[in-house]
């Protein structure tokens, strides 16, 4: 359904996002730049930080990203033979303007598609499979949940239509200081209430049936999620959306957008890992003191330091993922914030499947599904199962049937055993396990990390909380490079300020 809509959207939209205007009034005199900028952690949501950065402040600044893995993070793929396959974020939704642009911006292409069938899988049986056939899809869903089905989807729409107001917001230039301002200038209180409650309780409350989310809603969120409809609304919202047509990816990996933003933005990687921040102050030329950022880390030549005038902190300040440690702070920055983070682990495994696994007597060679999803099933040891294609895909390719020996990717919440394996698959030749802290564990309500940890020291990841995705990673990096420069510059009129059609038309 969504899909027929993505025309009109584009055109209304496709301009909105990431020409930097500052808006129809003239711009007030700006002070002197920031020298140096520095932005630890090299995902999407860091690298698109610094492109925004670049962007906002211009050529004259030094802006250094920190990392002590691989560009990408939790964007990723991995070998198997001389073939990459996605073992990280996989998909993209059709109305994720930043992510579009950034593909457009670096040259990149869209992934070829290949077609793919969905069953859903209760642990003993499959109790859905998606046919070739869209009506009898449609009769199947409206014989066994009535209306249900469709009024997701336009529930779902209803969400995305809000959503959409922040690439409006983004164009002109408007920043938010937290996430609460941020989903209220997107959704009212829809959205903060939406944050606050499950996605079972929202979904009741609008007279969706309790079969309905266990047999349909359940697999979606614990495919995306790894998690259950106890998620809160909004996230479980985005997690539907992640179900809908049109998905896409990048050719020869999504990580690819990340290296290329780093390029773009001519910032410099430095390969380390920071292990503190401290705020210092420093002699001005005036005579003055002027409050400056020391930050900490060990490389590959030992441990070092640099001062910088404005940090961003896109990795999460989590227990389990970060050892930085903030000093100097009034009122003190905690090394760590509440909550923890969902461990999903990715098992890529090149083998045969055993259907007798999938309760099913059909043949292997004539079974075509591509992503099982699974109930919550108390003695299911997986999340998913699904046939993987190449991040590139070759001319002539089709997807092999289950009676070859081809690669799956299998979502669970801890490592399989060799037993668990024997289960799932009659053979194998390669097994190789990845394991993810790649989401927060959505318990709501829970207290939100802030945007700004002190001045002119931001946090990214804050938005995770709300809802993970590479699209949410990339509207809080272009929301804090605006921040970081409309506070620097003293713009407060650009900050936090919500009736944006208003306030155009005065400028007008």
């Amino acid at each position: 359904m969504l899909s027929t809509l993505l025309p009109t959207r584009t055109l209304l939209f496709l301009g909105l996002c990431l020409t930097g205007r500052r808006g129809l009034a003239s711009a007030p005199e700006l002070r002197e730049p920031p020298k140096n900028i520095a932005v630890i952690g090299a995902g999407i949501g860091g690298t698109a930080t610094a492109y925004f950065l670049r962007q906002e402040f211009g050529a004259g600044i030094k802006i250094d990203v920190f990392e002590a893995g691989t560009v990408g993070g939790r964007l990723a793929t991995v070998k198997v033979g001389d073939v990459g396959y996605e073992t990280g974020g996989s998909v993209i939704h059709p109305l994720n303007l930043h992510m579009k642009h950034f593909v457009d911006t670096l040259g990149l292409s869209p992934r070829k598609d290949v077609p793919s069938k969905m069953a859903i899988f209760d642990g003993e049986q499959l109790i859905f499979e998606e046919s070739d056939w869209v009506i009898v899809n449609f009769f199947r869903m409206l014989w066994r949940y009535g209306l249900n089905f469709l009024r997701m989807q336009m529930w779902v729409e209803g969400v995305l239509d809000k959503f959409m107001r922040i690439y409006q917001y983004q164009q002109y230039g408007y920043s938010f200081t937290s996430m609460e301002k941020l989903l209220h200038a997107m959704g009212g209180d829809e959205f903060l209430q939406m944050v606050n409650k499950t996605l079972e309780e929202a979904m009741l409350k609008a007279g969706f049936s309790q079969s309905f989310l266990n047999d349909i809603v359940v697999p979606v969120t614990r495919v995306n999620y790894g998690q259950s409809v106890r998620i809160n609304a909004f996230v479980g919202a985005v997690s539907l959306a992640g179900a809908d047509s049109g998905l896409w990816a990048v050719d020869e990996g999504n990580k690819l957008v990340c290296s290329g933003l780093l390029y773009h933005s001519k910032a410099e990687l430095i390969s380390a890992r920071v292990t503190g921040i401290t705020r210092k102050m420093r002699t001005s030329k005036a005579g003055g003191t002027v409050p400056q950022f020391e930050v900490s880390y060990n490389g590959e030549f030992g441990s070092a330091y640099s001062l910088y005038d404005i940090v961003i902190v896109a990795t999460p300040l989590h227990q389990g993922l970060s050892q930085i440690a903030f000093s100097g702070f009034s009122p003190p920055i905690p090394s760590y914030f509440p909550g923890r983070y969902q461990q999903t682990v990715s098992t890529l495994v090149h083998g045969i499947l055993n259907m007798s696994f999938l309760g099913s007597t059909e043949s292997p060679s004539d079974f075509r599904m591509s992503d099982i999803l699974t109930k919550d099933h108390g003695g299911l040891a997986i999340n998913s199962l699904s046939s993987l294609d190449p991040v590139h895909i070759p001319d002539g390719y089709v997807r092999p049937p289950a009676s070859v020996k081809k690669v799956w990717k299998v979502f669970s919440p801890q490592p399989l055993s060799k037993d668990q394996l024997r289960q799932m698959f009659l053979s194998w030749d390669m097994v190789s396990e990845e394991p993810w802290l790649a989401y927060p564990a959505y318990s709501p309500p829970h207290r939100k990390p802030p945007f700004i940890l002190h001045d002119h020291l931001y946090y990214l990841n804050a938005i995770e909380w709300a809802a993970s995705a590479m699209e949410m990673s990339a509207i809080a990096a272009r929301n804090l490079a605006l921040l970081a420069h409309h506070r620097w510059h003293g713009l407060q009129g650009k900050v936090d300020q919500e009736d944006l059609h208003s306030r155009l038309r005065s400028e007008l």
